[in-house]
């Protein structure tokens, strides 16, 4: 059965910042070239835009009429937000996010972009999260938003936002591993030279792309093959195979280059897939979970949380279940905070300008 492709349509306006718009579209083509279900689109109200650094990008195409299913509309950002938004082109971009996504349709936003997403009525309600400079703006620009001055990127289910510039790589990244998997992603990181790929929630290194910071292909090809089956009973000999070095020397080689060691390198995945599956929808019991990680029993998958991962499988659980917890309210220099402990344990921040 071929795979469903994901058709990526990149929304420029006059004054693009070119590394927004660079950036997400180089680390999505080349995941497209390593295999990826991706149809890469870069679009405009107009043919031809000027870049922030000066040189115009020709050739791209008009704003579609109509989206075709499963697509991703990616707005990107510019350099002078205040007067770049005001013009017409930027007015015509805001209209089209009106009308012409699909019921089907995710959007997302790099840097400034955010603001046209909040203009078009797509960040009511939602949390999210632009450029830091930009944050006040965005929040009196949407109230409703839980606008969160503390995150990379934010995921709101169908709309993503990011904190601009270079996190855009750190989204398209996110992206192709929802998209394509962590094996794909890790690689494509590993190709910009971009290891210690920042997620969503905090600003920790995904253990998907950690210990990677380094440029040997043997050790490479075996953390490949574990992340491509991380519940798979993997020898050392089997390793070295797929490496094509020795066993005691891919021990050593493991130990020098990633800085962890085969068997530690393996529990951690184990553990952020375990992660992955408590948080998904149906739900799955410790024991479902436990078994379709590799783990020998739930015990065996207590023990290993325990050593790489705070509180317990069932704590993973519980955090993805709604709370109705009560916003909390504090004033300080002109500006009101309320914040909201969410059911994930994040901790947004509303920002709202007084008087």
């Amino acid at each position: 059965m071929e795979e469903l492709k994901l058709s990526v349509w990149l929304v420029l306006t006059p004054n693009v910042l070119l590394l927004d718009y660079a950036g997400p579209a180089e680390t999505l083509r080349m995941a497209r070239d390593m295999g990826a279900a991706l149809v890469l689109h870069s679009c405009a109200p107009q043919p031809s835009v000027a870049t922030s650094l000066g040189p115009s990008l020709g050739g791209l195409e008009p704003l579609p009429e109509t989206l075709p299913p499963h697509s991703l509309v990616l707005v990107v950002g510019n350099s002078n937000d205040a007067k770049d938004y005001a013009t017409p082109a930027a007015r015509q971009v805001v209209r089209w996010l009106r009308t012409a996504p699909r019921a089907d349709t995710r959007l997302a936003s790099i840097c400034s972009g955010a603001l046209l997403l909040a203009q078009a009525g797509w960040l009511a309600g939602r949390h999210c999260t632009t450029h830091h400079s930009l944050l006040e703006m965005l929040q009196a620009m949407e109230p409703s938003a839980a606008v969160a001055d503390d995150r990379i990127f934010v995921d709101d289910g169908r709309v993503l936002t990011s904190a601009g510039i270079s996190t855009g790589i750190d989204l398209a990244l996110y992206i192709v591993e929802q998209h394509a998997g962590p094996e794909l992603a890790s690689r494509v990181a590993r190709r910009l030279v971009m290891y210690q790929r920042r997620g969503p929630l905090d600003p920790q290194t995904s253990p998907w792309l950690a210990w990677r910071n380094h440029m040997h292909p043997a050790v490479h090809r075996a953390q490949d093959a574990i992340a491509r089956d991380p519940a798979r009973l993997w020898t050392l000999a089997a390793l070295a195979k797929a490496a094509h070095v020795s066993p005691r020397h891919l021990s050593r080689l493991f130990a020098q280059h990633a800085g962890i060691g085969v068997l530690a390198y393996q529990q951690q995945l184990r553990i952020a897939r375990a992660k992955e599956l408590l948080a998904a929808l149906p739900p799955r019991t410790v024991e479902q979970v436990a078994e379709q990680c590799g783990f020998a029993s739930a015990r065996d998958f207590r023990r290993v949380w325990q050593r790489f991962a705070e509180g317990s499988p069932g704590d993973g659980r519980r955090a993805t279940r709604p709370t109705s917890a009560v916003p909390r309210q504090s004033k300080s220099r002109g500006v009101e905070f309320i914040q909201s402990e969410e059911a994930n344990g994040s901790l947004y921040k509303k920002v709202r300008q007084i008087g």
